[in-house]
C-alpha cells in the first residue's frame, strides 16, 4: 500500500468517526453531507483519490460494473468481469459510513439534496488517465438504510453506424442531410443498448453534416467531440433541472437535432411532440419492446381528454421507431436484434384512426421499404447462424408468429 493511499484512508477514518451514533437512515446520510461541507479541500481530495483508485482498478480489470456500500456490499468492493460479479480483496474493506463518505464526496450539494429526497440518484463521473477521458454511469441508492452505489463503465468508443445494419431508407430518416424534422424513437428494456445506438446516430450526423446537436441525458454517458457538428451535453440534475426544461431551453439554443434521453413522463412527452411539431428533429427513448407498444404507451401516458390530440400529433411527426434487444450469440457475446417501423402513410393513418393493432402486419410486409418485425430479424439472425433457435424463440415478442416464421424457414431449407 502506497503512502498516498494510507494517508487518504486515514483521512477517511477520521471523517467517518465524526458521524453521531444517534443518526440513522437518511438522517445519517445528511449528517455525512454536513461533515463533507465542512471538510477541507485536502480532505475532499483524499476521498476522491480513493474513489478514483476504485475506478482505475475497474479499468485495469476491464470490468463492466463496480458495486460497493450498503448492507449487501458487506464492506467489500465488487467488480463484474466477463459476466461474473466477484469481490476484490486487494481493494480493502469499507464500512457503511466510509462507503457513504466516498460516494457523497463526488456529489455536488444539489445532487446530495436530490439523493436525500428521492433515496436515489443517477449521475455520471469522469476520470482522465493517460490523456484518455473515461466515463462512468453511476446510480446511488439506499440498501437497508445504508448508501450503496452501482457503477457502469461507459466504453470509450462508438460502434460504427454501419454495423447497426439499417436499410438505406432508415438511414435517410436518421440523417439530418436527408430529413430535417420529425420524431425518431429508440426503444427497448434497460440494458438493450439504446444509448449506444443513439451515440452511433449522433456520430453519423457529426461526421456528415454541419449542424448543432443538443443532448439532454440523465446521466450523460459517452461525451462526443464536436467535428462537423457542435455538440452540447446537458446532464439532468447538473446542467438542467429536468428533461422538459432542457427541451424547452434547447429551442432558444438554435439546435438542428435535440436528443431527449428518455420520454419518461407526460410533461416530457407533450414537450417533445410540441418541439417536433415546430419543425425540429428529435430523438428519444422509451422502455418498450415493440413499435406498436411504443405508440400505445405514448398515447396512454397523457390524460384521456388529451389522447385524441396527441394521437393526431404523433401521427404527423413520427418518422421511425426502432425497438431493439441484445441477444446472446453463439460465439458467447451478444448481437443486436431490432424491429424497425417507418412512418409511412398507412402507418400514420392507423395511428390517427386508433387502429394500431394493424401496424404489425404493415411492418411485416414493409421489408422493401426498410421495415422489419422483431420476429423477422430474429429469424434472420438464426438462419445466419448467429443465435440459437432457443434464443430466437425466447427473445421474440410474438411467440406464435416466431414459430410460423421458423417453420416456413425450415420448409424452405428442406426444399
Amino acid at each position: 500500500m502506497t503512502a498516498d493511499i494510507e494517508r487518504a484512508l486515514h483521512t477517511l477514518h477520521l471523517l467517518s468517526a465524526q458521524v453521531p451514533d444517534t443518526a440513522f437512515g437518511v438522517e445519517r446520510q445528511m449528517e455525512i453531507g454536513k461533515i463533507l461541507r465542512r471538510a477541507t479541500a485536502a480532505e475532499r481530495i483524499a476521498l476522491r483519490f480513493i474513489f478514483d483508485r476504485l475506478l482505475e482498478r475497474m479499468i485495469e480489470l476491464n470490468a463492466a460494473d463496480l458495486a460497493f456500500g450498503g448492507f449487501g456490499g458487506q464492506g467489500k468492493v465488487w467488480y463484474r468481469t466477463y459476466g461474473a460479479m466477484r469481490p476484490a480483496p486487494e481493494m480493502g474493506n469499507f464500512d457503511a459510513d466510509q462507503a457513504s463518505f466516498l460516494i457523497q464526496s463526488v456529489l455536488m450539494d444539489q445532487q446530495r439534496e436530490q439523493l436525500y429526497e428521492k433515496r436515489n440518484l443517477d449521475f455520471s463521473y469522469s476520470l482522465m488517465r493517460n490523456d484518455v477521458l473515461h466515463r462512468f454511469r453511476c446510480d446511488a441508492y439506499l440498501d437497508l438504510d445504508h448508501l450503496a452505489i452501482a457503477i457502469r463503465f461507459v466504453q470509450p468508443f462508438i460502434r460504427p453506424y454501419k454495423e447497426l445494419g439499417f436499410h438505406p431508407n432508415v438511414t435517410k430518416v436518421m440523417s439530418l442531410v436527408h430529413t430535417k424534422s420529425g420524431l425518431i424513437l429508440i426503444t427497448g428494456i434497460t440494458g438493450s443498448g439504446k444509448s449506444s445506438t443513439l451515440d452511433s446516430i449522433v456520430d453519423l450526423n457529426n461526421h456528415s453534416v454541419d449542424g448543432h446537436i443538443v443532448i439532454i441525458a440523465e446521466p450523460v454517458e459517452y461525451v462526443h467531440r464536436s467535428e462537423r457538428c457542435i455538440i452540447r451535453h446537458r446532464e439532468v440534475g447538473r446542467d438542467v433541472l429536468s428533461f422538459k426544461e432542457g427541451t424547452i431551453q434547447a429551442l432558444r439554443q438554435n439546435p438542428d437535432i435535440i436528443i431527449i434521453g428518455e420520454m419518461r413522463d407526460p410533461d416530457t412527452i407533450m414537450t417533445a411532440l410540441e418541439v417536433t411539431d415546430s419543425g425540429h428533429k428529435v430523438f428519444s427513448t422509451l422502455h418498450t419492446s415493440s413499435a406498436v407498444e411504443s405508440i400505445d404507451r405514448i398515447i396512454a401516458e397523457v390524460p384521456p381528454i388529451e389522447q385524441e390530440r396527441v394521437r393526431n400529433r404523433l401521427a404527423d411527426v413520427l418518422k421511425c421507431v426502432v425497438s431493439q434487444k441484445l441477444v446472446p450469440s453463439l460465439d458467447g457475446k451478444v448481437v443486436l436484434a431490432k424491429e424497425v417501423m417507418l412512418g409511412t402513410p398507412s402507418v400514420k393513418a392507423a395511428i390517427k384512426n386508433n387502429n394500431t393493432q394493424e401496424i404489425y402486419q404493415m411492418i411485416s410486409e414493409g421489408g422493401e421499404q426498410g421495415m422489419t418485425t422483431m420476429e423477422q430479424d430474429l429469424k434472420r439472425l438464426y438462419l445466419s447462424r448467429k443465435i440459437s433457435l432457443e434464443n430466437a424463440m425466447n427473445y421474440a415478442n410474438n411467440k406464435r408468429r416466431m414459430e410460423q416464421l421458423l417453420s416456413i424457414g425450415h420448409e424452405a431449407k428442406a426444399i
